[in-house]
């Protein structure tokens, strides 16, 4: 029997405890808020930290990527001011006219950047059904794809994709794997044990939790000359996450392990209740065993699953904006990952020339009470029906 001062805390404790931190001079247990924009060099004129002006980053910055590379078992984690400063970073480290897969569904504003770079001459772009590994691989041009993205569970219709399958046909061809695992934050899925080159997160969404910061994040398990040439990016474009906004991360990814247990635990509870439903055609959940990604995603996320979940509303349009309209604990919002449950009309969101069911609601679970939620949603439904 041993006396356990030998054994690691776990990533759970260490998180909850912002890596142990200690502020030495006083013995505070929060990290301090480091406002600086510039920093004074030492007697022998050296910077006494990796950076000497705000661009390079700052003490407080430093400490978010420090938790987050221990939740996402990375080797480096770079923290951006939003998730598409993030995203805009890694397609503007491409080469020019670089090949590049991206499913044909996913999150509309990466769509966006990827589909207008291509409209510029800057990288030429093949699309694959999300989930469909098979044209996953018919898209990919060995030795002339540079980049392949995954998104999953892909927004906003909860399409699973097999990461480790994805890697390798990525790594056959000679290329990178990035994913986007926003819905299923490393505290459930850490793409990079999976066999991803790149990890990346909307940190404004479960990372933080509380609807209060707009962040980005990419990691790696080894910070290569190509993921050297992202953080020069960050720093030519002013997008490193600011000092109050890595605060507020810090203060959020502290509850994660809890905060997306309730929410994942209400979130599979609505998706039972509504399975099968009078005033909907479709519940898309991947916890549901019915879901056709529902024992990669159990595999992927340790049987946790998440907390979005879509709704295909019967009736038109109209109808499913009203079921939306009509809630009255849900919040009517755009973003997701907060403690708080949002409702949304997508295509309302993403606009027209998005493929989107002109029927989906988006639900974020949060973490109040489940039956609150369902109950909230019979109503708006019944009333949208009448």
């Amino acid at each position: 029997m041993t006396d356990g001062r030998n054994r690691k805390p776990s990533v759970q404790t260490r998180t909850a405890q912002a890596l142990h931190y200690v502020e030495e001079e006083t013995g505070a247990v929060i990290p301090a808020i480091q406002p600086t924009a510039t920093y004074a060099r030492d007697h022998n004129y050296s910077t006494r930290k990796p950076y000497w002006y705000r661009r390079d980053g700052s003490q407080t910055t430093q400490q978010a990527e420090s938790i987050l590379a221990e939740l996402e078992g990375a080797g480096d984690t770079l923290l951006f001011s939003s998730g598409m400063s993030a995203c805009t970073a890694v397609i503007e480290s491409l080469a020019p006219g670089a090949h590049v897969v991206a499913p044909e569904v996913m999150y509309h504003g990466v769509r966006q950047q990827l589909l207008g770079y291509e409209a510029k001459g800057r990288l030429t772009l093949s699309p694959y059904t999300a989930g469909n590994l098979e044209e996953l691989a018919a898209a990919v041009r060995p030795g002339e794809t540079a980049l392949v993205w995954v998104e999953t569970p892909n927004n906003p219709n909860w399409e699973v994709t097999d990461i480790a399958a994805a890697a390798k046909i990525a790594r056959d061809a000679g290329a990178r794997l990035i994913t986007d695992c926003t819905a299923t934050p490393p505290s459930m899925t850490r793409a990079l044990d999976f066999g991803a080159d790149i990890s990346f997160h909307s940190a404004t969404k479960f990372l933080n939790g509380h609807s209060d910061v707009t962040a980005g994040a990419l990691s790696v398990r080894e910070a290569d000359a190509g993921f050297e040439q992202i953080a020069e990016i960050r720093k030519l474009q002013g997008t490193v996450l600011q000092s109050f906004d890595a605060w507020l991360l810090i203060r959020g990814m502290r509850t994660l392990f809890l905060r997306v247990e309730r929410a994942s635990k209400n979130a599979a509870a609505i998706a039972r209740h509504f399975d099968g439903h009078e005033h909907l055609d479709a519940v898309l959940y991947p916890g549901l065993p019915s879901h056709p990604g529902h024992e990669v995603a159990s595999r992927q996320t340790g049987g946790q699953i998440g907390a979005m979940l879509s709704l295909i509303v019967k009736g038109s349009e109209q109808t499913a904006i009203d079921v939306a309209r009509f809630c009255e604990v849900f919040y009517p919002a755009t973003s997701l990952g907060g403690v708080e449950s949002l409702i949304e009309h997508r295509k309302t969101v993403s606009g027209e020339g998005f493929p989107v069911h002109e029927r989906l609601l988006r639900l974020s679970i949060g973490i109040e009470d489940a039956d609150d939620l369902i109950h909230d949603l019979e109503q708006a439904l019944a009333r949208a029906a009448r």
